[in-house]
């Protein structure tokens, strides 16, 4: 059996990257929200895009201005106003100011900009009051936060609002992106049922479609739902076959423990499948299996490449199955979406727990529950309730998982303890 850390190092070196050739899709800029950066992006634009005005006032002649005071001001010759948008028409001479705004352009001669607030204008006169406390006081310069031809995005960047912005302001409206990750599940058992049936003696509620769907569409990935598959050799043989040609990642759950209805390692390896994980020693979540496929695919000009596929047979307890995703999964899809390592995860905080944590220290053991930012730091509380993985019900509003390693079969109110943070 496997540690966890173990397992992680496992399966974040089978997780491999998409193409940054073959899976890349140009897209609009709007169609990129939400998509990950496949490719560095530049602009042919400088920001800002000429010297401009950051304030409200006049702009000046660092030299004419630069002695003044309220008691001896500088009087000046407005000659121009300028708003936003508008085009410079004349040269600021000395003794001379144009009115400007915030964001509108310099004006030829004039290197400077003094507040409105240190001035006093009567008719085409202004009085300035206050001295610049140096030359270029208040201009955004050209180029000053972005130069033409640098890199402005990098590949692995999730594209959302501030992308958005930076890329609409840098004029890139064609943005290269990952096409988005195939990822294919099914749910086996003879016991199993949709929520939508009858339920009878003996019978459960498939919950774990429903939970993994929600949560790869969090991540924008679309899933693959093949349903519930019996537990019959032949129906799972097709089901898992279908998974590994179309999908690049495969979730099923139920099938991989050891009674005599689990064939989901024997048909993996029958499939060509190498498997690396069996189990972990983990709880809840020690059955997990996972395995790698390899093929290669020719193409329409005769070319071979190849194509992965790799499969996690998670536990089909729900609660089991959610801990495995968040620990194991989540991070493997981070990385073959193409991200750039900095954001695989998973994401741990250390948190003070409001009550007592126990385990039998044999295992890594997860405790489920809510994290809460107090006064700057993290609070941990578990879910009310028994922490029995049976216990579905009280999964909801779980923000965090407290670990315990192997051994530590204790923690005291107060203490702290390592928080892997799951989204909710």
């Amino acid at each position: 059996m496997l540690s966890v850390q173990e397992a992680e190092s496992i399966v974040l070196n089978l997780a491999q990257p998409l193409d940054s050739q073959r899976d890349v899709k140009t897209v609009d800029l709007l169609a990129a929200s939400g998509r990950i950066l496949a490719a560095p992006v530049t602009s042919s634009l400088d920001f800002p895009y000429w010297d401009n005005s950051a304030m409200d006032g006049y702009a000046v002649r660092f030299t004419d201005v630069e002695n003044c005071s309220a008691e001896k001001p500088i009087v000046l010759e407005i000659v121009e106003e300028i708003p936003a948008g508008y085009q410079p028409q004349k040269t600021v001479q000395p003794g001379q100011a144009a009115r400007i705004f915030t964001g509108a352009v310099m004006p030829a001669g004039a290197d400077t900009v003094v507040m409105q607030e240190d001035t006093r204008r009567e008719g085409d006169r202004i009085f300035i009051l206050v001295s610049p406390d140096k030359p270029q006081a208040f201009v955004r310069h050209k180029g000053a936060f972005y130069q033409a031809g640098m890199p402005l995005l990098n590949p692995g960047t999730v594209i959302n609002a501030p992308e958005i912005a930076v890329l609409a302001t840098a004029q890139c409206t064609q943005v290269p992106v990952y096409r988005r990750v195939r990822v294919a599940i099914f749910s086996t058992g003879d016991e199993l049922i949709s929520p939508d049936q009858s339920l009878s003696p003996g019978k459960l509620i498939d919950s774990n479609q429903y939970a993994l769907t929600v949560l790869l569409t969090q991540m924008g990935i679309k899933p693959i739902k093949l349903g519930i598959i019996p537990d019959q050799e032949e129906l799972l043989t097709t089901a898992i076959s279908r998974a590994i040609s179309t999908a690049d990642v495969v979730l099923s759950t139920g099938g991989v423990s050891v009674g005599e209805y689990d064939y989901v390692e024997k048909i993996l390896a029958s499939l060509g499948g190498e498997i690396h994980i069996r189990a972990v020693a983990m709880k809840p979540g020690k059955p997990l299996t996972v395995a790698a496929f390899k093929y290669d695919f020719k193409q329409s000009d005769d070319s071979i490449y190849s194509s992965e596929c790799l499969y996690f047979g998670l536990p089909g307890n729900p609660v089991s199955a959610l801990v495995c995703c968040w620990r194991f999964v989540v991070p493997a899809l981070r990385k073959i979406s193409g991200l750039s390592p900095d954001a695989w995860g998973p994401e741990f905080v250390k948190a003070r727990s409001n009550v007592e944590l126990r385990s039998h220290g044999n295992r890594e053991t997860y405790v489920w529950g809510k994290l809460h930012l107090v006064a700057g730091f993290w609070e941990f509380e578990p879910a009310n309730g028994s922490q029995n993985s049976a216990n579905l019900i009280n999964l909801a509003y779980t923000t965090g998982l407290a670990v315990l390693p192997p051994g530590e079969t204790w923690i005291w109110p107060g203490e702290f303890v390592e928080v892997l943070k799951v989204s909710h």
